[in-house]
């Protein structure tokens, strides 16, 4: 059964642009899975990330959508996902570190999940702008289950500034 899925990329590290667009390439490469739409790209301050070593402040970030139709499992799907990261130089020095790629599954139909190492809809999306605001250019009347319209969660995040970055798709 083909299930619509919503992925959430970022990048802050090694030319975060180039990372987005090799990651939505091998988006397209997974097996029984179908690229359908990706938004624009988007740069944002760090959001609950600690400063780096030596108090040097991180690297904003890129971040982008993909909407992708599967027939992978979510746990199968995560498991692509984070091979994806691999692939991409990820390191998980620390939570919420720089990084290269990083990949989450956002939604996955209607579903709700908590399970260890997996929770759908992503449990802070509807707090974070540079989550919702390419979400919902690629799917403007998007609802997260348990938690409502993205459009007015979107509206509670005034205060996130995000810059979408233009001819970057």
């Amino acid at each position: 059964m083909t299930h619509i899925a919503f992925i959430g990329l970022g990048s802050n590290l090694e030319d975060p642009h180039s990372q987005l667009q090799r990651a939505f390439a091998a988006l397209e490469e997974l097996p029984a899975t179908r690229l359908t739409a990706r938004s624009s790209l988007y740069r944002s301050a760090p959001l609950d990330c600690p400063d780096l070593p030596d108090f040097q402040i991180q690297p904003d970030f890129v971040n982008a959508v993909a909407k992708i139709e599967t027939d992978l499992t979510p746990q199968a799907l995560l498991k692509a996902l984070l091979h994806i990261e691999h692939q991409h130089g990820r390191e998980r020095t620390y939570r919420n570190a720089p990084r290269t790629l990083d990949m989450d599954v956002l939604l996955y139909g209607d579903l709700q999940l908590r399970e260890h190492g997996l929770t759908i809809p992503h449990p802070q999306m509807h707090r974070r702008a540079f989550v919702l605001q390419p979400l919902l250019e690629i799917a403007p009347d998007i609802s997260i289950p348990g938690v409502g319209k993205a459009e007015l969660a979107l509206e509670k995040c005034q205060d996130q500034v995000l810059d979408r970055i233009r001819n970057a798709v």
